[in-house]
């Protein structure tokens, strides 16, 4: 693993390690045509401009095995729920272990795909853990300290749980074109978003649409 950049917003200061998922041609295409099909967006590039955070949890126990899930480029057959909005595969900008070291997986700025109607603008970050492993103290200081320096690069005005995502319909931000697809999320949990939010009071973030 390389050390790629250090966060040394808050202490203790944090290295963001590279761990990059398969980003080809094939995945670019999938990417264009997921930003055309489900947001109207015709772009040379799955470029997006951060807006929000949003949190996740992998639903699976370690690292490599959470790694492995996002680094193909199409969706295993697995996940037949999904597979008709898109074969794009699921990914995140971050990956975070449970003892909080912090990879990246893709650049801020190309579109991943990991939270329905808002991945045009939303940087997604995905914590080793689950409802029966719930996130760590570690993570929790890791995601803080991200998101200060997130929020330091980006006009970012808010920071949601997965679970919360459906509160955006009607907003702005919201660009999904089928009102079909829809999942319900539980992730990474009321009690854990709250605990982030606490730490990040200082940055004078949006309440999430009511």
């Amino acid at each position: 693993m390389l050390a790629v950049s250090v966060l040394s917003c808050s202490a203790p200061t944090y290295r963001v390690f590279d761990k990059r998922v398969k980003f080809d041609e094939e995945r670019k295409q999938l990417t264009l045509e997921y930003l055309a099909s489900h947001y109207g967006l015709v772009q040379e590039e799955p470029t997006i401009v951060p807006k929000m955070v949003v949190l996740h949890w992998t639903a699976i126990a370690d690292l490599e095995r959470s790694y492995d899930a996002m680094n193909p480029v199409r969706l295993p057959g697995s996940r037949e729920g999904i597979a008709a909005a898109s074969a794009l595969n699921v990914s995140a900008h971050y990956l975070i272990d449970r003892d909080g070291t912090i990879f990246r997986q893709l650049p801020d700025t190309v579109m991943a795909r990991h939270v329905i109607g808002l991945n045009h603008c939303a940087i997604g970050v995905e914590n080793v853990g689950s409802a029966e492993e719930p996130l760590t103290k570690a993570q929790l200081k890791a995601n803080a300290a991200l998101v200060r320096h997130l929020k330091r690069k980006y006009p970012i005005d808010y920071v949601i749980g997965h679970y919360e995502y459906t509160a955006f319909e009607g907003h702005d931000l919201w660009l999904e074109k089928d009102d079909g697809y829809r999942t319900q999320k539980t992730d990474p949990g009321e009690k854990f978003i709250k605990k982030v939010r606490n730490r990040l009071e200082e940055l004078d973030l949006k309440e999430i649409p009511k």
